[in-house]
């Protein structure tokens, strides 16, 4: 695998990729600590010291911006504004028939379709900078009564605010260009490599703090059982269900086509990480009701104490079953049956055992069925793994190796590696698995 490295770094077109990929990726991390302008970096930095970061959906915005939103820096957004309108764009498809007639138009459709996502973009980008700057300007982005916490913009002013407003907008603009660029001119995917830069960024200091706090015997242990997860993560995003396809022979003029056999991969793990990122986002909602009901209500106390409580019995049952439920509904947005067998149909491929048509459709509907339960079932497993670290060593602070953070590194990390091993082929190079 090193020598692939190594002869890959020797290939000029490929290398010029690889260190223009990894010079947006530096870019990207010094932005993510360049504060806003009217932020006060030495209270924000007071503010952070011994904070849950990973406790609700700020923590999971604040893990995909590498840290930069709780510092109110110029990517304090990151990339979560472009994943957020990707993902609504996706679901418009199943209600907005014009939507789906652009999927189906080809490049030119979705290039329309990628037009749409960066409008809705910079719009969620200006919604979600106003939010975080007001909820920084009233003292509640920490919960903390320190004075500090209170005094993260010291000059409240119109001028300032409307100014950090539009930085944070601008940054999420830069960033997603700099993704784009990534994905046209780097290597692998753009948006995805950013995510995962924030991600592993965070990993060297989690794992120092644990050593701190706990004993540098228990890093040792949290660092074998990452080991161990990531092996684990990676043998099931790699596992598929292949559905054998054959070709008819065909005549065309002279020539005889067809008469081949291919098949169609089906993942284990079709859905990715949406399903958790769903469930993390529907079990906010709760305790974010309840801010604005009376402390001393039953029903406020209740979800306080239940829906707030990560290692609470009724919060991992709850969770467990929305990552299951999200998972079968985003694989069937994402995979069309029907779609699939029709143009098996069309180029004149049909399934051993299986009639064209309805019943193709059909006997795909049966598989993905099937497969997708162990796939959400390995999602809920791996998204309770920062809740089993809390009781086992009391790191879920700091635990790195789970739930959303190993999903993105690991699928990342696989797929830029396939990536550079196809180029590496196409240039009569052995790739990194001999």
């Amino acid at each position: 695998m090193l020598g692939a490295f190594v002869r890959a770094f020797k290939t000029p077109d490929l290398r010029r990729k690889i260190v223009f990929t990894l010079a947006i990726m530096a870019v990207f991390r010094l932005g993510s600590f360049v504060p806003a302008p009217g932020v006060s970096y030495t209270n924000v930095q007071q503010c952070l010291n011994g904070l849950d970061t990973q406790s609700d959906l700020l923590g999971l915005v604040n893990l995909f911006s590498g840290g930069a939103l709780l510092q109110l820096s110029v990517f304090a957004l990151g990339i979560m504004p472009y994943i957020t309108a990707s993902i609504i764009i996706q679901l418009l498809r199943v209600v907005i028939p014009r939507f789906e007639e652009l999927h189906k138009e080809g490049q030119s459709g979705t290039a329309k379709l990628t037009q749409y996502t960066r409008y809705l973009t910079i719009a969620l980008a200006v919604l979600q900078s106003t939010t975080y700057v007001a909820v920084a300007r009233s003292g509640n982005l920490f919960p903390s009564s320190s004075g500090a916490c209170s005094q993260v913009i010291p000059d409240d002013s119109v001028v300032i605010l409307l100014l950090m407003v539009l930085t944070m907008t601008a940054g999420t603009g830069l960033v997603m260009w700099m993704g784009e660029m990534v994905t046209e001119r780097g290597v692998g995917n753009g948006m995805s490599l950013l995510i995962f830069t924030s991600v592993a960024a965070t990993f060297p200091t989690s794992v120092l703090a644990i050593g701190r706090e706990r004993g540098w015997g228990t890093m040792a242990i949290v660092i074998l059982v990452g080991l161990l997860i990531v092996a684990a993560v990676v043998f099931v995003e790699q596992s598929q269900r292949r559905i054998p396809v054959q070709y008819a022979k065909r005549m065309v003029g002279r020539r005889m086509y067809g008469g081949t056999s291919t098949y169609i991969p089906m993942k284990v793990n079709m859905a990715g990480v949406i399903p958790v990122i769903f469930a993390s986002s529907l079990l906010y909602l709760p305790g974010l009701v309840a801010q604005f009901g009376d402390p001393t209500s039953d029903w406020v106390t209740f979800i306080r104490n239940t829906f707030t409580r990560g290692d609470h019995p009724a919060y991992i049952v709850a969770y467990v079953l929305l990552i299951i439920f999200f998972t079968y509904f985003y694989v069937a947005i994402t995979f069309n049956p029907d779609e699939v067998a029709d143009n098996i149909k069309r180029v004149g491929g049909f399934i051993p055992g299986v009639r064209a048509g309805r019943p193709t459709a059909e006997y795909l509907d049966h598989v993905l069925t099937r497969i997708t339960l162990p796939g959400a079932l390995y999602l809920g497993l791996v998204a309770l793994v920062p809740l089993v670290a809390l009781v086992a060593v009391g790191a879920n602070q700091n635990f790195p190796f789970g739930g959303t953070s190993i999903l993105i590194v690991v699928g990342v990390g696989l797929e830029t590696v396939k990536q550079i091993e196809s180029q590496l082929q196409q240039r009569h190079y052995e790739g990194f698995l001999r």
